[in-house]
């Protein structure tokens, strides 16, 4: 039987790669038959990966049944993940961000979250020596995911340790860390393709805050204008999204990457009323400037309240 690989819904490149990474190693290594899935189209900067590094893209699936054995990687949300999770054989997770709670097991399983910036950094440390056994583009895709989970080691998420195990994988493919992280993010800000809905639901997360039912949205760009002028379309989207997500109020977050800062749209008085509780700002238009913020995972997430 082959165990399924899989990251979380709206998939970025951590959710793309990782489940790659690990897949070669279950297969190759450990001599477990397995392949990598996604649960959605991966996004522009993922894409550009794949390509980049002459992977083929992974199959994508809608759901998980009881007959599948399957490994979770860079989320543990099961609100993240197939409706079915816990009718699957879950045997392992690997993870960076909080326990969430709600994914049952079969059995005892092997879980490793730790707080680093990314998950492709644990694999790294979790592979250990077979690491040089790896493909380049096992190690070009390790490499990009972290360089993109920490914004080219901008994001408060970075650690020393996620900044020495890219350094070390960029010296061993002699590749320059800025060009690629130019290249990375150029894919990532390039959106223009995209419907408001897509861009609402391309990097999100879904989170109950004060009892409202939030998709929490993370556009980390070089050009947020480009964002930014499709600001009221965008803002006019976001209840159709919401309705259609079963959620109170989608939150969009636009990260520019070079200024280190974020700009969240306001399109209501239950926006303004939260970022001003959140984040301790005046809001006084339709978008609010929050500067050093560049994670959703610890400067968003842990400050949204109401």
């Amino acid at each position: 039987m082959t165990t399924l690989v899989f990251g979380h819904k709206s998939p970025d490149t951590d959710s793309t790669g990782s489940p790659i990474i690990w897949a070669w190693y279950l297969t190759e290594v450990l001599g477990t038959p397995a392949k990598p899935v996604l649960l959605g189209e991966p996004n522009t900067e993922a894409a550009f990966v794949l390509k980049h590094w002459d992977l083929a893209k992974p199959e994508i699936i809608a759901d998980v049944s009881a007959s599948d054995t399957c490994w979770i990687v860079d989320t543990n949300n099961p609100a993240e993940l197939p409706a079915s999770i816990n009718d699957a054989n879950v045997v392992g997770i690997i993870d960076h961000h909080l326990l969430v709670g709600g994914i049952k097991t079969k059995a005892p399983i092997d879980i490793t979250i730790r707080p680093l910036a990314c998950t492709a950094t644990i694999m790294h440390d979790l592979i250990g020596d077979a690491l040089s056994r790896a493909p380049r583009a096992i190690k070009g895709a390790m490499l990009s995911c972290i360089i993109s989970d920490t914004l080219q080691f901008r994001s408060p998420t970075t650690t020393p340790h996620d900044r020495a195990v890219a350094e070390n994988l960029a010296a061993d493919l002699g590749v320059a860390i800025p060009e690629l992280a130019d290249a990375l993010f150029a894919a990532k800000s390039d959106v223009s393709a995209f419907s408001d809905a897509e861009l609402l639901r391309m990097d999100s997360k879904e989170y109950t805050v004060a009892g409202k039912d939030l998709r929490v949205s993370v556009l980390e760009t070089t050009a947020p204008a480009v964002v930014l002028d499709r600001k009221a379309s965008l803002m006019a989207s976001m209840s159709t999204v919401a309705a259609e997500d079963g959620a109170d109020q989608v939150l969009l977050f636009v990260v520019d990457i070079i200024k280190e800062e974020a700009t969240l749209l306001v399109p209501n008085d239950l926006v303004k009323q939260m970022a001003e509780a959140s984040f301790g700002v005046t809001v006084t238009g339709d978008t609010v400037v929050l500067p050093g913020v560049m994670s959703r995972k610890k400067q968003i997430i842990p400050a949204l309240k109401l």
